[in-house]
Formats: structure tokens, C-alpha cells, sequence
């Protein structure tokens, strides 16, 4: 049994809350779990579950937890993807049986979720300068043999902060310096500096060098052949700070060079596995996270696989928000019961994909579009010739699911036929 077979379980098993949104009068019927759920096979569309309702469709998300880890194995590259898109500790368990060597998180509060389900390893890719959570950290090290997490650090006073106390710890603290670009956010600004990082982490007691880390997507938001090249040149950057660092420390197999968000993996893969002439290519980690739901709007521009002969894995978007037609007010306008508390809306609005009738009938939701959300409605516009009568269902693709998941507490997940096989829950 894997050390998070237990807690997943027994999180599956937990009665859902009657206070759930989508599913709580489900849950107030009687005692309602995941695991009961997946037994039934009960419709989404079942009079029990109120609209609206965010889905993952279960094998659009199985396809891309294995397309990517085929991908990074192919590639010769360790995935350590990002947490904070899902938070869902069952989705975790998912990707590490898969292969992920780690899953990555932002702050040390998602690390201690994180060991609450077991998770054995942890790329913490922020700078942690929280004395008490290194030394909390330390702790939870000692107190698990098996557990790994390393951290970031990007000046000298943050290595200060992540030395070990007055007693020493039982086992150093793993630590990647971090390089930025000016006008980024974290990281050292210059190789140079990023070097007197390096050195302070060596000779710091409690502290281990491990490698190097920076982030490409701040760089740009499209894939205009200028961006494209900025974000190599900074990944040729990362590479020659890391052939630039002290001698690894004793038994310790090389440094560890980590990039990659969800738009432009193939050039960071491209980049830090090339043989750039300057000895064995480092061991490589990337830390995409959105891949494992992929979406409609943003992700589906950028992903490497849409570009002019891209490559890299075909993703398909998994995540699907359906709401319910409550007014038809004015010819060629419709407005639906899913708004800013239900859906993303910062990477572009929701996307009409299918319409439902209350027969059960279904046709292509082509030439609507969503043009504005409030709290807790959508303004859809409509086709000439189309129409849509209150208690139609909308299904939504939605564009950036970082913020999307961390408006649901618990999701559905549906076959293809939208009969529940599992239910998700997050942990923001």
C-alpha cells in the first residue's frame, strides 16, 4: 500500500456535506460518500444534483495524466506537477502512480496538506522565509525518513532564515536557487548573484545545495516567435548557472535543474536536455500542473501540440461547468445561473459547448457566446434563429483551471455517459 492509499480511502468514505454546492441536497437525503456515488453510477443529471455543476470528465483526465507522463518519459525529464491547480490529493495519488516524481507546491501551507495525504515528496518552487514553517519542515523530515521537500532561495537573507536552529537537524534541507528575469517576480536577477546564493546554501549548517530553479511563464502570454525565444535564452541561463555551481556535495548524483508551467514545456524540455558541450545534462524536473485537466480557451492556444509543428502530448480538456437557463429576457440573450463564484474568468470567459433540453436532447451550442458574468449569472449571446427557454442546460468549457478548481469544493468526476464514478474533493 502506497502511503497515500490509506488517507485517499478514507476520504473517499467520508459522508459529503449537506452544505455542498451541486450536491448537497444530494447529500441531505441521506448519508451520500464518493465512494457510494461511484457504486450507484448515479446521472449528473439526476433531480438530486443542482445546477450549477463543475465535471471532470474521467477519460479526458485519465488520457492526460498518462499522455504527459509518457511525454516526460520519453523525454528523459522528472514531472513534478504544480499542486495548486487541482489542490485535489486524489488527483495527486493519480499522477504519482503514473510516475510524477513529486508534486510541486507554492506555499508551506499547501505542503502541509500535502503530508496530510501522504504525499512522499515535495518540490516546494517558492522561497520559504517563514523560520517556523523551515522549522516545522525539518521536523516532519526527521520524522519521516522517506519524506523529501526542497525549497527556494534567492538572497542571502533567505538562506539565513532557512539555517538550522540551535540544534542541528537530523537530516540537511534540500535547496534549488533561484533565478529570475528583471521585472519577474522571485529569483536572482544575475548568474552572479544566483552564485553567491549557491555558495551561502553550501557552507549553511542544515543546508544542502541541490541545484537551480526558475519560472519561463511570466515571460510572455502568447507563442509570437519573440517570446518563444526569450523564454530559450532564459533556460540556456538556468543551464549555465548550474554548470557553474560548487562541486556537488558527497553522494549526491549531480544538481537538479527544474522549469516549466503549462505553456511552453517543450522549450524548456528542448533547452535543458540539449547537449550544450559542458559534460552530462543535469537531471531535469518540470513542473507543469494545468496538463492534467487542460481546458477550452487559454491552454488550449498555447499548449505545445497546437503550435505550427509542435509536439509533445495531446491534451484534451477535462473540466466542463453546466448551468441552467434562467431567463430568456430579450431576443438573441439568455442568462444562466453560473457566474464569477462558479467558473474562471481571468484567462477569458467561459465557451458554450453543448446545449441540453430538459428531453434530454442535445445540440451543438456554436455561435453562442458567454460576453459577461456577474456573482452568479452568465450572459449568453445567441445566434440569430437560436433560441434557449428557461431549464435548458448550457455545458461550459472554461479557460485557465488554476481558478477554476478553487471554486469547487467537490467534483463530480463523470464517464462518458455523465454517470458518477468518483468525486473530487479540494483542499484551498
Amino acid at each position: 500500500m502506497t502511503t497515500m492509499q490509506a488517507p485517499i480511502e478514507a476520504l473517499r468514505r467520508q459522508p459529503l456535506p449537506g452544505t455542498a454546492k451541486g450536491l448537497g441536497r444530494l447529500a441531505r437525503s441521506g448519508p451520500v460518500t464518493a465512494a457510494s456515488l461511484a457504486a450507484d453510477r448515479l446521472s449528473m443529471f439526476d433531480p438530486g444534483l443542482t445546477m450549477p455543476l463543475m465535471v471532470l470528465r474521467e477519460d479526458h483526465l485519465a488520457h492526460n495524466i498518462a499522455a504527459m507522463a509518457s511525454y516526460c518519459a520519453a523525454a528523459g525529464v522528472r514531472l513534478s506537477p504544480h499542486g495548486k491547480t487541482t489542490m485535489a490529493p486524489q488527483l495527486f495519488a493519480r499522477q504519482l502512480a503514473a510516475g510524477a516524481w513529486a508534486i510541486t507546491a507554492a506555499n508551506i501551507t499547501e505542503v502541509q496538506i500535502y503530508r496530510e495525504f501522504g504525499v512522499p515528496r515535495v518540490l516546494l518552487a517558492n522561497e520559504l522565509t517563514d523560520r517556523a514553517g523551515a522549522e516545522w519542515l525539518a521536523a516532519e523530515m526527521a520524522a519521516d525518513p522517506g519524506f523529501e521537500c526542497y525549497v527556494y532561495a534567492d538572497s542571502l537573507d533567505g538562506v539565513r532564515l532557512l539555517e538550522a536552529g540551535p540544534q542541528a537537524r537530523a537530516r540537511p534541507l534540500p535547496v534549488l536557487v533561484e533565478l529570475g528575469q528583471r521585472g519577474g517576480r522571485a529569483g536572482c536577477r544575475t548568474i552572479d548573484e544566483a552564485l553567491a546564493v549557491a555558495s551561502a546554501v553550501a557552507a549553511a549548517p542544515g543546508l544542502r545545495l541541490a541545484g537551480v530553479s526558475g519560472y519561463e511563464g511570466s515571460i510572455g502570454h502568447d507563442r509570437e516567435p519573440a517570446t518563444v525565444q526569450a523564454v530559450a535564452a532564459f533556460c540556456r541561463e538556468l543551464r549555465t548557472l548550474a554548470g557553474q555551481l560548487p562541486p556537488a556535495p558527497d553522494g549526491q548524483d549531480g544538481y537538479l535543474v527544474s522549469a516549466g508551467g503549462s505553456s511552453y514545456f517543450d522549450v524548456v524540455v528542448a533547452e535543458l536536455t540539449a547537449d550544450n558541450g559542458s559534460g552530462p545534462t543535469p537531471p531535469v524536473v518540470l513542473r507543469s500542473g494545468a496538463y492534467v485537466t487542460h481546458d477550452h480557451g487559454f491552454y488550449a492556444r498555447m499548449t505545445p501540440s497546437e503550435q505550427p509543428g509542435g509536439s509533445g502530448p495531446q491534451l484534451r480538456p477535462a473540466l466542463e461547468l453546466w448551468a441552467r437557463v434562467l431567463s430568456a429576457p430579450e431576443p438573441g440573450l439568455a442568462i444562466a445561473d453560473a457566474g464569477r463564484r462558479d467558473s474562471s474568468f481571468d484567462q477569458g470567459m467561459p465557451i458554450p459547448l453543448r446545449v441540453r433540453r430538459p428531453d434530454g436532447q442535445e445540440c451543438d451550442a456554436s455561435g453562442l457566446r458567454v460576453t459577461q458574468l456577474d456573482d452568479q449569472h452568465a450572459y449568453l449571446r445567441l445566434p440569430a434563429g437560436f433560441e434557449l427557454r428557461p431549464a435548458d442546460l448550457v455545458c461550459l468549457g472554461i479557460s485557465h483551471p488554476c481558478t477554476a478548481f478553487d471554486k469547487w469544493q467537490l467534483i463530480p468526476v463523470v464517464d462518458e455517459d455523465y454517470r458518477i464514478v468518483d468525486v473530487i474533493r479540494t483542499f484551498f
